[in-house]
């Protein structure tokens, strides 16, 4: 039976004479975090800020709708069905996992419509009604997308670099695929039509950088989506939370909510334990923070532990975008519309410019619309829906003040949806929520409320990004978007995967 996450104080720290983890954070990278530390010999508690765990895949109900706050989009369930494998169980006993087709539906300005799905001759059809000459180049490009995968994510993404020599290794094969390259230049090199062009290219913006500026490596998203599909959890993304806190309860450790941590306790250059906002002093054999690394760095850690990390330091890095979200229930259907969909302003690089370069607010915009209920009647009452819109937008270096324009970019957001795939929208919205960058920034540790920390740049990949294991405090160790290798939820996960070589086994400690 999965947890009650509604109780705060859920999973009580139970003392026992294993060696003791904190985790900071319960979002996905650190519940598996917690998984592989408690395969390992460790009692690990993990310390959430919310009332209930998830962090940015926070799940919340208002008048019988769900909503799913962060990740909905699931890839490369192998990295999941692992960590119920340590437990000795099975995914699919506990979540029930259904594929998605489409992909997603992608809607541009002018009304076309394509849908990215994992039948290949659908593909085929839809781009040879683009352009004849790209159906060639396609295939090439999904061709061109083993390698990535096979260097970006199988050789790169649960193995540490530590060491410059670490990078020196795959710098070779980094090289020779050309990750000096644009997403959007590796697939301009096989595909002529700009709309297929987007299609092949838009990845990146899920996990926060520029198809203008990311490393091709992360054409090997396209390799993922082709081989394993994209699925969804029944239930939304919260019951895959609350499947993974039922493991690490099943293991004998703990999840603790509304337990915010204020202070990561150092001696002697190493990690003792933490202090909660409460003035709770937790010690600790060893400490991950699942929290925003420039965040861990800058509020958590004393300045005198800090030697590399600076305040200075942090602020010279490149920090993804930011995310405007409206949550909204109808009390109608809109059964034409698909569960995932993409809805696209006439503009391409120019508001990708605007977002990631000139970090203004533009007037237009392109959004992602969920519809969970589409496929997933239990996410909202009978005859209605549940969505989410989401729009890239700049994160708080920008000067944007949300506190104005909040309501009037969701009205023009509303008003777009409602001459487009949602008619008569505004007439039918009974529950509404949104969620811009300060929220990111205040509820989520988000530093400068980065939808998704770090920007997945050549120049931030692997060792040049904040490592998984302290470069400034022994025994503290780091999971999440902020680490190696990067935001969405494969990388996330695999990032506690890097701490099996990284952290000492619990035996160490005995």
């Amino acid at each position: 039976m999965l947890t009650e996450l509604d109780r705060p104080d859920a999973s009580a720290d139970v003392v026992d004479g294993r060696p003791h983890a904190v985790v900071i954070g319960s979002g996905f990278g650190g519940l598996a975090a917690a998984i592989r530390l408690g395969a390992r010999g460790y009692r690990v508690t993990v310390l959430e800020k919310l009332d209930r765990p998830g962090g940015r895949a926070y799940a919340f109900q208002e008048d019988g709708y769900t909503f799913d706050a962060g990740p909905t989009i699931l890839t490369a369930l192998f990295v999941f069905e692992e960590l119920w494998q340590l437990c000795g169980r099975r995914l699919a006993d506990d979540v029930a996992i259904v594929p998605m087709d489409p992909f997603y539906r992608i809607r541009f300005h002018d009304g076309y419509t394509f849908d990215c799905t994992a039948d290949a001759a659908r593909m085929r059809a839809q781009i040879e009604a683009l352009e004849p000459r790209d159906v060639e180049g396609y295939e090439r490009f999904l061709e061109s997308t083993q390698p990535m995968y096979d260097i970006g994510f199988l050789k790169l993404a649960d193995v540490p670099f530590d060491t410059v020599w670490d990078m020196l290794k795959v710098g070779p094969a980094i090289v020779r695929l050309r990750g000096d390259r644009s997403v959007y230049q590796h697939v301009a090199k096989f595909v002529r039509n700009e709309k297929l062009r987007f299609v092949l290219s838009f990845h990146p913006l899920f996990v926060g950088g520029s198809p203008f500026d990311v490393t091709s490596l992360y054409t090997l998203i396209s390799h993922l989506e082709k081989t394993g599909g994209v699925h969804y959890a029944m239930g939304g993304t919260g019951s895959l939370v609350r499947g993974l806190v039922d493991l690490i309860e099943g293991q004998g450790s703990a999840v603790r909510c509304d337990a915010e941590v204020q202070e990561v306790l150092v001696t002697e250059g190493r990690a003792v334990g933490v202090r909660l906002e409460n003035g709770e002093t937790l010690p600790a054999d060893i400490v991950v923070s699942n929290a925003d690394v420039a965040w861990t760095y800058r509020y958590l850690l004393p300045a005198a532990a800090r030697r590399k990390w600076t305040d200075a330091r942090l602020d010279r890095l490149n920090y993804s975008n930011g995310l405007f979200i409206w949550y909204f229930g109808t009390d109608r259907r809109y059964d034409d519309v698909a569960h995932h969909t993409i809805s696209l302003a006439p503009r391409y690089k120019g508001l990708i410019d605007d977002i990631f370069r000139h970090k203004r607010l533009a007037d237009d915009f392109s959004v992602y619309l969920y519809r969970p209920s589409a496929t997933d009647r239990s996410m909202a009452p009978p005859g209605c829906d549940s969505f989410y819109v989401l729009a890239p937008v700049p994160n708080l270096l920008g000067d944007t003040d949300w506190t104005v324009e909040a309501e009037p970019y969701r009205q023009r957001i509303a008003k777009s949806l409602s001459e487009t795939l949602l008619p008569d929208l505004e007439r039918h919205v009974v529950v509404s929520r949104v969620a811009t960058p300060l929220e990111f920034r205040d509820r989520l540790c988000s530093y400068q409320g980065a939808g998704f920390s770090l920007a997945p740049t050549l120049r931030q990949t692997a060792w040049f990004r904040p490592h998984n294991r302290s470069e400034d405090v022994d025994r503290l160790y780091f999971v999440g978007a902020g680490t190696h290798p990067g935001a969405g939820l494969p990388g996330v996960v695999s990032s506690a995967k890097v701490l099996d070589t990284v952290v000492p086994d619990a035996a160490a400690f005995a």
